[in-house]
């Protein structure tokens, strides 16, 4: 006869740490706070709403207020874990815990069926318990069945309700629930625990490997866990950042620093080489999007203060470097790009292709610096020399284009009716420091020596250097800053216009309740 062993059943990470305790949840101090003074001074609510997105913790929080509204021990923040009651809730087979899941339990019946034994005293426990998951799930008569028994609850009943979308909840249901909500956990509180289970468990693992696991989990200690269980799986019983990565298909760190520094010098070439290059190892790119942006976040810190990075597991000096290398608008910006390319991204004719046109609109809008301004003022065109003369003769020098002086505009140090005349302005030419201006006609009024002399001096210190400053008052040959900046305007209104009107849901409002959009009630976003 042969004996067989017995097999030994493996419980995943998830389930294996579960927090069986208040004082072992993780993130979600706002929600254990109030419910330890709740049970500490026996003012117990007769129904709970724990509202969040998935694995944050909702139905852990929600049986271990079941273990403690039953211990043996009495009511009370801290279970002792030990008496009959605790084992059999830690166990999943507590008599008195009637856990449901609403999505598949929508019917009328079903809810009456359920809830047709709450006037029965609990069979074990002091209180019997009512955990509804995805409650959102129930249909209209469910809830109305439901709120019957919530307006008048017996004594010995608790109900605790979970969803991840309450707005789906009837307002009835809501108003007679404490409701709390839960957060998204940040990677700075996954990782830690990710750490304190693998030393638990005796399993060598690289910060990197968790770093990008917490990252993963996008908020969620459960999908964080469920992670690590494969990453050890995947690595054979370890936790390396080079399988994690491959695991994961994140992107190599080396090729985000090289997009960043060509970024920073303004090489579009050595972009769009990089693209190439990390195109062929069959990458997702809005995956190279996505740490782009993460690093760039990271820069921006690093450029209010460096000690701000101290949670960060990557190279800390390569991002320090490049915080020096680019100014804080620049970042910005880049990161203001990315963000809106990574929504566009699907609608782009392939994803390499979207992605090298984000980067390369990251260099295209980036902003001219006064040495930019400085240099670009020097290239000239042909001047009209039948206009009106203010202050002194016409040059025959050329003139450049209104973008370069709005530039400069931008950063003289001039204010009121200074700046409006300069905005109101074009350059018809600017030459070994002579500069001669045209105001728009319709601004004349603008004009006097005082503001001239004023624009001169701003001029000069703007530039290092003494120089001639002549206006005249015409039609301006080009667009004057002050009329960009108004047509961009208009442009952003047209477009938010055409959004509101072009909307699914206003137009459902339209047609169903014969509503109307006020026009001038329409303002782009600031």
């Amino acid at each position: 006869m042969t004996l067989l062993a017995k097999p030994v059943s493996y419980k995943v990470l998830a389930r294996k740490y579960r927090p069986r305790t208040f004082s072992e949840v993780v993130g979600q101090e706002h929600v254990v706070r109030a419910l330890v003074h709740a049970l500490d001074h026996d003012r117990v609510h007769h129904a709970f709403l724990f509202a969040g997105t998935r694995g944050i913790g909702k139905t852990t929080i929600a049986r271990v207020l079941a273990k403690s509204l039953n211990c043996e021990q009495g009511v009370g923040s801290q279970p002792c874990g030990v008496c009959q009651a605790c084992v059999e809730l830690d166990e999943g087979r507590f008599v008195d815990l009637i856990e449901v899941d609403a999505a598949s339990r929508t019917k009328v019946d079903d809810t009456r069926e359920l809830l047709e034994n709450v006037q029965y005293a609990p069979m074990r426990g002091r209180f019997k318990v009512y955990l509804i998951d995805e409650v959102h799930m129930l249909s209209g008569h469910s809830f109305n069945a439901l709120l019957k028994t919530l307006e008048e609850p017996p004594p010995h009943i608790k109900f605790l309700l979970a969803t991840t979308d309450p707005q789906k909840l009837p307002v009835t249901v809501l108003s007679r629930c404490l409701q709390f909500n839960l957060k998204k956990l940040l990677p700075d509180l996954i990782q830690p625990q990710l750490q304190k289970i693998l030393k638990a468990e005796a399993i060598p693992y690289d910060a990197g490997a968790l770093a990008l696991l917490a990252r993963a989990a996008d908020g969620s200690m459960r999908d964080a866990l469920s992670l690590l269980d494969q990453a050890i799986a995947y690595s054979g019983g370890t936790v390396d950042e080079s399988q994690v990565r491959e695991m994961l298909g994140s992107i190599d760190q080396a090729a985000i620093a090289r997009l960043l520094g060509a970024l920073s010098t303004g090489d579009a070439k050595a972009l769009v080489a990089v693209v190439a290059e990390i195109s062929e190892h069959g990458v997702d790119h809005d995956a190279v999007l996505s740490e782009l942006l993460l690093r760039l976040h990271q820069i921006s810190l690093a450029q209010i203060d460096a000690e701000l990075l101290n949670s960060v597991n990557e190279d800390k000096e390569t991002i320090l470097a490049n915080a020096h290398s680019m100014t804080p608008e620049d970042v910005q910006l880049y990161y203001q790009i990315g963000i809106v390319g990574r929504r566009d991204l699907p609608f782009a004719p392939d994803a390499r292709t979207g992605l090298e046109m984000v980067l390369l609109r990251m260099l295209a809008f980036r902003p001219a610096t006064d040495a930019d301004a400085k240099q670009n003022l020097q290239t000239p065109t042909k001047v009209s020399a039948s206009d009106t003369i203010v202050g002194s003769v016409a040059s025959s020098e050329p003139k450049v284009s209104p973008g370069d002086w709005e530039s400069v505009v931008e950063r003289l140090k001039v204010d009121g009716f200074v700046r409006e005349m300069a905005h109101n302005s074009t350059v018809e030419s600017f030459a070994k420091g002579d500069m001669v201006l045209v105001l728009d006609e319709s601004c004349a009024q603008l004009y006097n020596k005082e503001r001239e002399a004023a624009l001169r001096e701003a001029l000069e210190e703007f530039y290092g250097t003494g120089m001639q400053l002549n206006i005249r008052v015409s039609r301006p040959n080009g667009e004057t800053p002050a009329q960009k900046r108004s047509r961009m305007e208009d442009i952003r209104q047209k477009a938010a216009v055409d959004a509101i009107y072009n909307d699914p849901n206003i137009k459902a409002l339209e047609e169903r309740f014969d509503a109307r959009v006020n026009p001038a009630s329409i303002r782009p976003k600031s």
